[in-house]
């Protein structure tokens, strides 16, 4: 149950999304988390780091730890039923497509 805690937090899973491609600096990620707020993604970040599931680099960047590797494995099969659904669903869907900003 606390991973499903820890893991259903909003932008949690997107971090460890971000991360699992190599060490990114505090704004970058901000940038590849769709400039989420400084504030939330220090929280998730303190977060992630408490749990174990990402450190933070002597150069400061932010990485996967041993543990956050595993997280996104595991994530993998998630991510290729998603494409499954998305492929079933069929392009302009509302569920598969974000709405487009006004």
């Amino acid at each position: 149950m606390a991973a499903l805690d820890l893991f259903g937090r909003r932008w949690s899973l997107r971090i460890v999304w971000e991360l699992q491609r190599g060490a990114l600096g505090f704004r970058a990620l901000q940038h590849h988390c769709d400039n989420m707020s400084s504030s939330v993604l220090r929280q998730r970040l303190t977060e992630l780091m408490e749990a174990r599931i990402v450190m933070q680099e002597p150069d400061t960047a932010y990485a996967l730890t041993e543990l956050g590797q595993g997280a996104y494995r595991a994530l993998r099969p998630l991510v290729r039923w998603s494409d499954e659904w998305a492929r079933a669903l069929g392009p302009g869907d509302p569920v598969t497509e974000p709405e487009s900003p006004a």
